[in-house]
């Protein structure tokens, strides 16, 4: 259905009955897809046009709040949080935002697993739309081509700028790795904080959380264990 040119859902009825309780999925952590759950039309609209929306709505939620919006301090908030959303934390919904990739020749037949650690992860949770921030690591072996280090950062920085769920970004990065390099000798984890646990619910901020990704070699007990001894677990 459209409204003033912008695609709207029809709400559809859910036969699943662990779906049925919509706040239970964001306390539970539920991972429903290994995909970003994207409508078709997703990228139909101009970012400006997104932007403008954006902006329209999180006025009136700002308003509602009973927020003064003639205030200095608060009157570019809407326009500041819409340009952020749009541009920034989320641009990595844009396929046009993919980073490209360059393989090059493994010339110097090097085939042990290459590292990279401590990569900076900053997402946001789909449940509650607070920060997820933490590491990854990933690692690879070649299997005749070799990527550049930035490019590894800049996979991770892609697939982080969704809104997401660790598990499922753990397992995106690995797959994309998996096919920019055509090996399955891949492997990704991830240690992460998540706002949604320290700032609200249950706010324990002494907690975080570690997920993997183990392919090709790397499910081999010993080549998973020199990895881990490289992150020092």
């Amino acid at each position: 259905m459209k409204q003033n040119g912008t695609m709207l859902n029809t709400p559809q009825t859910n036969n699943n009955p662990a779906l049925d309780n919509v706040d239970d999925i964001g306390h539970d952590h539920i991972l429903t897809s290994y995909d970003t759950p994207l409508r078709v039309d997703a990228f139909e609209m101009d970012d400006e046009i997104k932007i403008e929306l954006i902006e329209k709505h999180f006025r009136h939620i700002m308003e509602i709040m009973g927020l003064d919006l003639t205030d200095d301090s608060l009157k570019g908030t809407p326009k500041r949080v819409a340009k952020m959303y749009v541009k920034e934390i989320f641009s990595g919904m844009n396929p046009e935002n993919k980073p490209d990739v360059t393989l090059f020749e493994n010339k110097y037949n090097y085939n042990q697993m290459l590292v990279e650690k401590d990569i900076t992860v900053f997402s946001n949770c789909e449940h509650h739309f607070v920060p997820i921030y933490g590491k990854a690591h990933v690692a690879y072996i070649s299997s005749g081509k070799v990527i550049g280090l930035s490019k590894l950062n800049r996979i991770v920085q892609y697939f982080s700028k969704r809104p997401q769920v660790q598990e499922r970004l753990t397992v995106q990065i690995a797959n994309e790795l998996k096919e920019v390099l055509k090996t399955e000798d891949v492997a990704v984890v991830i240690d992460a904080k998540h706002m949604c646990v320290h700032s609200r619910g249950i706010q324990d901020t002494g907690s975080s959380t570690i997920t993997s990704y183990y392919g090709g070699k790397f499910e081999n007990e010993a080549t998973r264990k020199e990895f881990l001894s490289y992150l020092g677990m």
